[in-house]
């Protein structure tokens, strides 16, 4: 594992990363559509979950060939 895989990021990483709103992002977290976990009562994030969460999201929205 690198030590990108193994990067905790907070809230307002991951809207920097996703490059969307706070609220955005604590809204999927509400939804359970996001990977997090609770730290101290508040929400983080593993990168390399996000970026499993991400490619299968961009997967879900390909059409499939014919």
């Amino acid at each position: 594992m690198t030590a990108t895989e193994g990067e905790i990021l907070t809230l307002d990483d991951v809207a920097v990363y996703l490059k969307t709103g706070k609220q955005t992002v604590y809204r999927l977290v509400q939804r359970g559509e996001i990977p997090a976990f609770k730290l101290g009562g508040t929400w983080r994030f593993r990168r390399s979950e996000l970026d499993l969460w991400i490619a299968d999201r961009i997967n879900k929205n390909k059409p499939e060939a014919e």
